[in-house]
């Protein structure tokens, strides 16, 4: 799972949801995606498809999810919102 996505990737997409997301109970929400963090802001979280990612220090990540079918079907909305950068 190491170096599936790239931090910077993960960076901007969280970006481009805070950005450009519809605001929600869970955070901002673009493109099939939720984007939130922490009270105090170190941790970010994308959710979505069934997977929750959790970004923090030193650029590292962590996916939780049941299936590998929705780590692809999150794997390709987060691909989406690259391309639409």
């Amino acid at each position: 799972m190491k170096n599936e996505i790239d931090g910077k990737q993960i960076l901007a997409v969280y970006e481009q949801i805070i950005q450009h997301g519809e605001a929600t109970q869970d955070g901002k929400f673009f493109m099939g995606l939720t984007a939130f963090s922490d009270i105090d802001g170190y941790t970010i979280y994308l959710k979505g498809s069934g997977v929750l990612l959790r970004f923090g220090f030193h650029n590292t990540y962590h996916l939780d999810y049941e299936h590998d079918k929705h780590k692809d079907d999150f794997l390709k909305k987060i691909s989406n919102i690259l391309a639409d950068l």
